[in-house]
């Protein structure tokens, strides 16, 4: 009957303790929430940006003094000034390109008169004379 159920309601109580979670930083991130992915109504430029550094851009010229010779000979090295935004891999990319030869190491520095100068250890299988004699640096 209506009587008991509101007896043994009573008895028990109808307000039940929530669980609270246990905080155990003073520090409260807010959620993340979704974000949808853009979906832009229009292209906000009309053409896209052109890489800036291509393999003729970063490659600038070789260098011919003395040191940069023995390096060729000796070390199987070439010498080039490049440009001063490229990094290493961007380098060996574009030496790839340009020469069709496979750089297995590439070594940088700033100079005092702020060009870059980078030194390009070829692989085994590629002479740094031939290829030099071949870009015209002898």
């Amino acid at each position: 009957t209506k009587a008991l159920k509101a007896k043994g309601q009573q008895l028990k109580g109808t307000q039940q303790l929530r669980k609270r979670k246990i905080r155990t930083t003073p520090r409260f991130k807010r959620p993340e929430t979704y974000r949808p992915p853009r979906a832009p109504k229009y292209a906000r430029r009309s053409l896209p940006r052109r890489n800036a550094l291509d393999a003729f851009k970063i490659m600038q010229y070789p260098l011919t003094t003395e040191s940069s010779m023995k390096k060729i000979e000796e070390q199987n090295t070439l010498v080039f000034i490049v440009d001063k935004r490229a990094s290493k891999p961007l380098i060996k990319d574009a030496v790839k390109k340009l020469y069709d030869i496979q750089a297995s190491k590439v070594n940088t520095l700033i100079r005092p008169d702020g060009l870059k100068k980078a030194y390009v250890k070829l692989s085994a299988e590629h002479d740094a004379l031939d290829v030099a004699n071949k870009i015209g640096i002898i």
